[in-house]
């Protein structure tokens, strides 16, 4: 079977073929990039045009075409031009998985403007350093993080906004969003560079405070070609594998895929929306995670392919409505963000009418996948994240990078296409994170003799909570604000639901009286709902540190008790 994916591997990526990979200097480095791959995003969402009436979003009872949609966009992009946007200028968009969010996408990266993905559960705080940082000249944002944003927008008197969905009338100082898409529809003309900012996405680092992602046009491309291939080379390989002829290129009917994940991740924005648009299929936007809801969707929307974080497909196979409802539909059933555990493959493979497990690991920094796996080669290495896609090199190093070879266990270290151009205001964390060209992952894996990637454990002290990274630090950060703490270590603990919970051991001042839910009340002023510590332990004696002050976080992990925690 392997022999087989390298025979096709190697036939899609030949010399004239559509994914005949190259390798160009780009900033000085020797990357792999596809040959044939569009300059842009924009001629990514110009080519799809010609899908015309397929239905493209979907959320509730609305729905809007191809054609629709390219009208808009051109509209928004008309609009932002005549307001001053300009190529290279920056437009925050701030929502929830809203069809807006995709039409504003598109208008911005096809006019050369750059998009600032927002967290949407940011609180105002957070919003205002985001928006301190990247300096956007425009904010999209709907009623919710319109609300936010009316808390702190005396700091950015300059700024302009736009309303979505509001309920009532817009602000005076806000433009409602039905003047964009009234406009007239007069895409600019505009010439962008491959290697230009298309979007920043923001990601948290162990500093405390996130780092804004400068993702390329160039590397944007190669992610959803890569996608392309990886949904072309593997079925290839398994047809190769029992004797059929191999599918065209091209030839699998459109998906319809289910927004389940926040697009300002890559792994709905860059790997679903992108993917699926680039391909005429239909996007059906959830407005939040309810696997009862995603199992109606799934039902009424014929929907062929789901991507979320791990628990959600696990909740799906678990939910009671799942031998009720019609998922014969579904082709594709498994996700991102986190590994899928080795017996939610086996539940998929097993208890699913015809979809099959898959995965794909990547990075904010990687414009999203690096490797991915699927169906027969899932089953058969559920521990393995697949092999990197033909764009990036791959290589586990040790202490001094050195390329530590074949199943050894080091650092995994990535080069290529996909690769951001840096972090946004963040020359140190750029020298930190990138070397020659190559991505210090901050995963720890090994690399089999079929090139199969294998996760060990992660170098960063984060916790993955749902598909949310949350960086220990800046958990710490908000604990120690509060004057009456006075030692603090944030680590994961696991949980069955969202792989990972939040964990603080804390240390209170002589004499300082707090409980846990004060404790949480003050982090949720200063943090995302997510980022909130679920279980805290005080604890009556300093933290063990050691010889050089260090908070001994792996014994406090290893020895505190679930149970005790409040």
């Amino acid at each position: 079977m392997y022999e087989h994916l390298k025979q096709a591997w190697q036939q899609l990526t030949a010399p004239g073929q559509p994914f005949e990979v190259e390798t160009v200097t780009v900033r000085g480095v020797p990357i792999r990039n596809y040959r044939h791959a569009p300059p842009s995003l924009r001629e990514i969402w110009l080519s799809t045009a010609g899908h015309a009436d397929r239905e493209y979003l979907v959320y509730g009872g609305e729905r809007c075409t191809y054609s629709e949609a390219h009208t808009f966009t051109a509209s928004i992009a008309r609009w932002m031009h005549d307001a001053g946007v300009r190529p290279g200028d920056r437009v925050a968009i701030a929502m929830r998985n809203f069809p807006e969010w995709m039409l504003a996408y598109w208008a911005v990266t096809s006019m050369g403007a750059v998009v600032v993905g927002m967290n949407a559960w940011w609180v105002a705080q957070e919003m205002a350093y985001a928006l301190e940082d990247s300096a956007p000249t425009l904010l999209i944002c709907d009623r919710e993080r319109l609300q936010r944003f009316s808390e702190i927008r005396e700091h950015f008197p300059a700024l302009n906004v736009v309303a979505v969905r509001l309920q009532d009338e817009a602000p005076d100082w806000a433009t409602d969003w039905t003047e964009l898409v009234n406009a007239a529809p007069d895409m600019p003309a505009v010439s962008i560079d491959p290697d230009d900012d298309a979007c920043i996405f923001y990601t948290s680092g162990t500093t405390g405070r996130p780092k804004g992602a400068r993702l390329t046009h160039r590397g944007c491309v190669a992610n959803v070609m890569n996608v392309a291939f990886i949904n072309t080379v593997q079925p290839m390989a398994a047809a190769l594998a029992s004797g059929k002829p191999p599918p065209a290129p091209g030839s699998a009917p459109a998906p319809n895929a289910l927004l389940a994940t926040p697009l300002f991740h890559v792994t709905a924005n860059n790997c679903v929306a992108h993917a699926t648009t680039l391909a005429g299929g239909k996007l059906v936007h959830m407005y939040k995670w309810d696997a009862a809801e995603a199992l109606r969707l799934i039902e009424a929307e014929a929907i062929s392919s789901f991507t979320g974080v791990p628990m959600m497909a696990r909740e799906i196979l678990m939910h009671p409505d799942f031998a009720r409802r019609d998922t014969s539909s579904l082709l594709v059933l498994g996700g991102g963000g986190a590994a899928l555990q080795p017996d939610l493959v086996e539940k998929i493979q097993t208890r699913s009418r015809a979809a099959r497990p898959n995965t794909g690991y990547g990075m904010t920094e990687t414009s999203g996948i690096i490797a991915a796996v699927s169906a027969d080669f899932f089953v058969d290495k559920p521990a393995s994240v697949g092999p990197a896609m033909p764009t990036l090199e791959v290589k586990c190093v040790g202490p001094s990078g050195e390329d530590l070879g074949v199943n050894a266990i080091g650092e995994l270290w990535v080069r290529g296409a996909p690769v951001i151009k840096g972090y946004l205001n963040r020359p140190d964390a750029t020298a930190e994170t990138i070397t020659e060209g190559w991505l210090h992952t901050g995963d720890i894996a090994r690399i089999d003799e079929a090139g199969f990637i294998f996760l060990v454990d992660r170098a960063k002290d984060m916790v993955l909570r749902g598909g949310e990274n949350v960086y220990c630090a800046e958990v710490e950060n908000a604990l120690f604000a509060h004057d009456a703490v006075a030692e603090c270590v944030v680590f994961a603990v696991a949980d069955e639901r969202l792989g990972e919970e939040v964990g603080a051991a804390v240390h209170l001042h002589p004499g300082a009286v707090l409980d846990a839910t004060q404790l949480r009340a003050h982090c949720a002023g200063q943090l995302a709902a997510f980022k909130v510590p679920r279980h805290i332990w005080f604890l009556a004696e300093p933290l063990p540190r050691n010889a050089s002050g260090k908070f001994l976080k792996r014994e406090l992990r290893e020895t505190l008790r679930v149970e005790d925690a409040q």
